[in-house]
């Protein structure tokens, strides 16, 4: 396996995503806004890694209101699909523009290694799906999207995902109807967002045959169910979107008001990732091993 990116190629990525979302198995997808934390996502036994747009634009000091550009999405995304041999499936907005940039969109993205991708209805530029305000496109103009986006992909196994946020604005029955437009466009996972209640989620999965992705965000409108409860509900998958970055900078914020006090770090020491857990992660040794097994010259030595 080589030490530089991923031990499992593009295709077989997207074949899993597939298989994945095909079997009876709930997929849990946190979100990774880093190449690093996707390791851990890796190493802790989920079935794949998320790349929020949230969180991408939050690491670059920016707010989620469509501010990032496709360049920096895809390789941000790819860096962090590389760092794993699990799927990634990353959040592509609106699609950076009109839809033939939804189909140029999925080809930088399948370019960069990413297994799958998800586009909104949202009008551009957008909003965070869980804040008041939000506008949607005529359905019409997400099906438009869509299509290019189907229509541009090289792999069939590269997962295109709809999300709809017209729960919000235009109500449940609008949403469920949009989402099977968008089956009916080619979509092969559906994303519903900023549902109310179990109900809600129960009512989608009854009206919409085809596979469905459910987001755990903190701090939104729909409530935190639990990986048991979403696969009883019958959905396919779920994403826990901004959570290890919420984690993460809890703790900085944390730490670093505790450095201002105390003038030392010696007191967060104990809520700290050890250094030889890190080194695992990286996979230091093997690095090491690597560059030993090229450098076997000695100075002095026999030339012969």
């Amino acid at each position: 396996m080589s030490v530089f990116s991923s031990g499992v190629t593009d295709a077989d990525k997207r074949a899993a995503l597939r298989a994945g979302l095909n079997s009876s198995r709930l997929q849990r997808w946190p979100g990774a806004f880093s190449p690093l934390v996707a390791k851990l996502v890796a190493d802790l036994g989920f079935e794949g890694v998320y790349v929020s747009g949230a969180a991408l634009s939050a690491d670059l000091g920016l707010p989620d209101i469509g501010l990032t550009t496709l360049s920096e999405v895809a390789a941000r995304g790819g860096a962090i699909a590389r760092a794993t041999d699990l799927p990634t499936l990353i959040d592509a907005d609106t699609g950076f523009g009109q839809p033939m940039s939804a189909a140029r969109t999925v080809a930088a993205l399948e370019d960069a290694g990413l297994a799958g991708c998800h586009l909104e209805d949202q009008v551009n530029p957008k909003r965070c799906g869980h804040l008041d305000g939000k506008e949607v496109v005529p359905a019409e103009e997400m099906i438009q999207r869509l299509t290019a986006a189907v229509g541009a992909r090289r792999d069939p196994n590269f997962v295109i995902c709809a999300r709809t946020d017209a729960r919000d604005v235009e109500g449940l029955d609008a949403a469920i109807e949009r989402a099977r437009a968008y089956v009916a466009a080619g979509a092969d996972l559906i994303f519903t967002e900023a549902l109310a209640d179990p109900d809600e989620f129960a009512r989608f999965r009854a009206a919409v045959e085809a596979p469905l992705l459910a987001n755990m965000t903190e701090f939104g409108k729909s409530p935190l169910l639990s990986a048991a409860e979403l696969h009883d509900l019958g959905y396919n998958a779920v994403i826990y979107p901004v959570t290890t970055l919420r984690l993460a900078m809890g703790a900085v914020e944390d730490g670093l008001r505790q450095i201002a006090l105390d003038g030392t770090q010696a007191g967060v020491v104990d809520r700290m990732q050890h250094r030889q857990r890190l080194y695992e992660l990286v996979r230091y040794a093997d690095y090491n091993d690597f560059d030993s097994s090229l450098f076997t010259y000695t100075a002095g030595g026999d030339s012969a």
